[in-house]
């Protein structure tokens, strides 16, 4: 991808070269003023032609090899409200408006697709097969085509796109199978100007590190984290309308008006709420029911290259009107706050999230005698390190260390003594492993995960993951 630079600093430069005598041109010993004038002039016909070519260059589409090798990076980047790569450097996508000294590995937030290509059609995508062995259970050892992820961007002018991603998962996708068939993203970006813009569709909520960056080439470990999984659900997308934009000083922001969470879907009798509060009830733009919109706004400061501080939050009423349904004033209330240093072979990074959902009352009362009442709040957290222990032509292996608290059901409303569910307990886990990248877009993984109180949670994982 071609990288926007300006051709003022070498002006300055060749301009105070002359002053001062240093470049080995005829006139430095040569007073002669018709001379010192003709040099200038061909000197400014130089500049004149230099320009010329760079401007050819930033008009000409980026086909070159490299690009496709990111363009999946590329399509969550678009949205992106964090570093969007954890893989070898010479992987990263760097956006024609993103300064070099921004990284390593990190790519600014909102960095808009429309620089990946000029024209046409790009296609791209990603994948992920992975095998699991429980500790405890060898029985319950599973190996898995997770998911096959497709999707192109077209551009119908230099300023407006579609991008769009479709994926299975489990392999089959069926009646009578798991594995589920699903557009991940599919949205129209129009760049109204070099430094922000507008999307209206169906888009990655930027929350957190790794909703917009999901591709298993720019996270650490076999499985995607259990925070930004079971608390902001993996991968949350929304329809809807929003704008985003970056600053000179390495603020980018992102904000939008979106459809959001039908409570009404709560199935109090199944497991699926208390493994993900959001996941159990989210709507994904199959004929949502959009009574009441959601809102949400992002941000990310990255002034100091390798650093990236930032957060966001999202909320709504998430009742959505159903006649005679007891919570149509429920409100879900999610927040983030999360940080990441990348320096050297260095990737440090740490994340907060909770979420509440208030007035449930009245509906948990009917829920009486079912084991999963809708919770009141909820949260997670993680910190997670790693060292990129040897680099050569592409290659790279890195060993990590994460450890992660989250509770699904931190708490309920009250109801009378004795009819309610207690809390869950918090669960607390150490996930160690390695990363191992064949060449920038290839990786194979191993990780062994222990719970410290679910012990028959422990679990030894393998798994291999592309992009293109």
């Amino acid at each position: 991808m071609q990288r926007a630079f300006s051709l003022r600093p070498m002006a300055v430069a060749i301009t105070l070269a002359l002053g001062m005598g240093m470049l080995p041109c005829a006139y430095a010993a040569n007073d002669d003023e018709a001379a010192l004038r003709a040099e200038v002039a061909e000197l400014r016909a130089q500049l004149i032609e230099l320009k010329h070519e760079v401007q050819q260059i930033r008009a000409t589409p980026a086909s070159t090899a490299a690009a496709p090798a990111n363009v999946a990076t590329a399509a969550s980047v678009a949205t992106s409200a964090t570093p969007a790569s954890t893989a070898p450097a010479s992987a990263t996508s760097l956006p024609a408006n993103a300064d070099a000294a921004s990284l390593p590995g990190a790519a600014p937030m909102q960095s808009s697709i429309l620089n990946t290509a000029a024209s046409a059609t790009t296609l791209y995508g990603y994948g992920e097969m992975n095998y699991s062995r429980p500790t405890k259970d060898k029985s319950a050892t599973q190996a898995d085509l997770a998911r096959a992820v497709f999707g192109f961007i077209h551009a119908f002018d230099e300023n407006t796109r579609v991008v769009s991603e479709f994926e299975w998962e489990h392999a089959i996708a069926s009646a009578s199978d798991q594995g589920e068939a699903e557009v991940e993203q599919l949205y129209i970006e129009h760049q109204l100007q070099p430094n922000y813009g507008v999307r209206a569709g169906l888009m990655l909520i930027p929350l957190g590190l790794l909703n917009e960056h999901h591709e298993p080439t720019n996270y650490y470990g076999v499985y995607r984290n259990f925070v930004e999984t079971a608390i902001i659900p993996s991968t949350w997308r929304e329809g809807g309308v929003s704008m985003y934009g970056n600053t000179e000083f390495g603020l980018n922001w992102s904000a939008g008006v979106t459809t959001g969470p039908d409570l009404s879907k709560w199935d109090p009798t199944s497991p699926e709420g208390k493994e993900s509060p959001l996941g159990s009830i989210h709507q994904e733009l199959q004929l949502a029911k959009a009574r009441d919109p959601s809102v949400f706004a992002a941000a990310n400061w990255q002034g100091i290259p390798g650093l990236t501080v930032g957060g966001g939050i999202f909320t709504g009423k998430i009742g959505q009107g159903q006649p005679g349904f007891l919570a149509n004033n429920a409100r879900l209330l999610l927040g983030e706050g999360h940080v990441r240093w990348q320096t050297g072979p260095f990737d440090v990074s740490a994340l907060y999230t909770r979420g509440t959902i208030s007035d449930t009352e009245n509906l948990n009362l009917t829920f009486i005698g079912n084991p999963t009442p809708v919770p009141k709040s909820f949260w997670g957290g993680y910190v997670q390190g790693a060292w990129r222990a040897w680099e050569h032509d592409g290659s790279a292996i890195a060993p990590f260390l994460r450890y992660e608290e989250y509770n699904t059901a931190a708490s309920y409303e009250a109801i009378p003594l004795g009819l309610g569910v207690d809390p869950l307990v918090t669960s607390k886990l150490w996930t160690a492993g390695v990363n191992y990248w064949l060449n920038p877009n290839v990786v194979f993984k191993a990780d062994y995960q222990q719970f410290r109180n679910e012990s028959d949670r422990n679990r030894f994982d393998l798994g291999v993951g592309f992009q293109f």
